[in-house]
């Protein structure tokens, strides 16, 4: 199976990076590397991650990658990041 970036995943990553590149670039390259790697590792395995908390969907599932969440949705045919979030931030409605 095959995981596939939302633009809103990819704004999110965006957003980590320049973050943490305000202090360090390797740093910020260090965890967009681990945020990436953790996506290949829910595409070869999907149901590894927990059920997201605050929704009862089976089909929407995170991973953490401290101190992020990885927020995604299983399909038939791909894997769907819709998200990358804090760990301490709650979920928007968006994602229903």
């Amino acid at each position: 199976m095959k995981a596939r970036w939302t633009n809103t995943a990819l704004e999110h990553l965006l957003a980590i990076y320049e973050y943490i590149a305000q202090d360090s670039s390797v740093y910020a390259q260090r965890m967009v590397d681990r945020l990436t790697r953790r996506s290949e590792q829910i595409a070869t395995f999907p149901l590894s991650g927990r059920m997201v908390p605050e929704y009862e969907a089976k089909d929407i599932r995170e991973m953490v990658e401290k101190p992020y969440r990885i927020i995604y949705r299983i399909k038939p045919e791909q894997i769907d990041v819709l998200a990358v979030i804090y760990g301490a931030q709650l979920l928007s409605e968006n994602f229903k």
